[in-house]
């Protein structure tokens, strides 16, 4: 079956979904989010971090592709696609997800609304550079939602200063940035903003063994990178295997969603670039 991205523009944050561009595909989206609601409803007081974890496995083997927010010409719209995920959407699916069943309102357009507060920019779309294409931009943001807490210096993090540049730098990679200078000066304040915003918190790789009881299953996971002008290179979702902290995500090397082979701290050690990791857990959604 050809796979085609689908599209929904939502007008406001809490509004109905409307002008959305029907595809080939939207019923199946609706149908896999209906799916999930049908599986866990019973379970909406669940605490999100248990939430989290039922909507990270409930997506293994989906696949992993990458760009799909790239897609529908240059006008910037909320792209649904839980048919294909990479490591971000699949978290930001899965926060979403969460949000919506704790909510008790598991519809397919609540959940739609919930996915647009936490990709934007104060949960509105006004063109490219209100997404939050940095995950440290995603996390300020998400803290001040009351979404996400960054608990890394909480629990043993060291302090680290941001300094991210890469989209500014490498416009040519992005295919909205490329040719467009106006939009990558306007991407370079952000930037800036960004960097000026003070010190986060890292946990050293070589310090993850002795600090990982801290982490919770369902807490989100940042990889923090020595990669010139990037923040975090991947992301995904911490689960306890039996006494093992691993973690789930949407491998580009499994190409799918996977709980991964290696623990946590194998994984990072592993790739030379990771330096540590952040933990942001998800807050629970206040009761009406």
């Amino acid at each position: 079956m050809k796979k085609t991205t689908i599209l929904i523009s939502a007008l406001m944050l809490f509004g109905t979904i409307a002008h959305a561009q029907w595809s080939s595909n939207m019923e199946q989206d609706q149908r896999i989010v209906s799916s999930f609601f049908a599986q866990v409803t019973a379970d909406h007081d669940a605490k999100m971090g248990e939430l989290m974890v039922k909507s990270a496995l409930f997506f293994l083997e989906t696949p992993y592709v990458g760009h799909t927010l790239e897609v529908g010409g240059d006008e910037e719209r909320l792209v649904i696609n839980v048919r294909e995920l990479d490591c971000t959407t699949f978290m930001e699916t899965c926060v979403a997800l969460s949000r919506t069943l704790q909510m008790q309102t598991p519809f397919f357009d609540a959940y739609c609304k919930q996915l647009q507060r936490i990709r934007y920019r104060n949960g509105m779309v006004n063109g490219y550079v209100s997404r939050l294409h940095y995950t440290s931009d995603w996390i300020a943001d998400n803290s001040i939602k009351g979404v996400v807490e960054d608990i890394t210096g909480k629990i043993g993090g060291e302090p680290l200063k941001v300094q991210v540049s890469i989209m500014s730098t490498r416009p040519d990679s992005y295919v909205r940035l490329k040719g467009q200078p106006e939009r990558r000066a306007r991407i370079k304040q952000i930037e800036e903003l960004i960097n000026k915003r003070g010190t986060y918190h890292y946990i050293p790789k070589e310090k993850i063994p002795s600090l990982q009881s801290e982490v919770q299953s369902g807490d989100i996971i940042g990889f923090t990178t020595s990669i010139e002008g990037l923040d975090i290179s991947h992301i995904g979702i911490a689960y306890w295997r039996g006494d093992e902290l691993t973690f789930i995500h949407a491998s580009s090397t499994a190409k799918k969603v996977v709980i991964e082979t290696l623990s946590l701290y194998e994984y990072c050690k592993r790739i030379p670039s990771n330096t540590g990791i952040m933990v942001l857990r998800c807050r629970n959604v206040p009761s009406a």
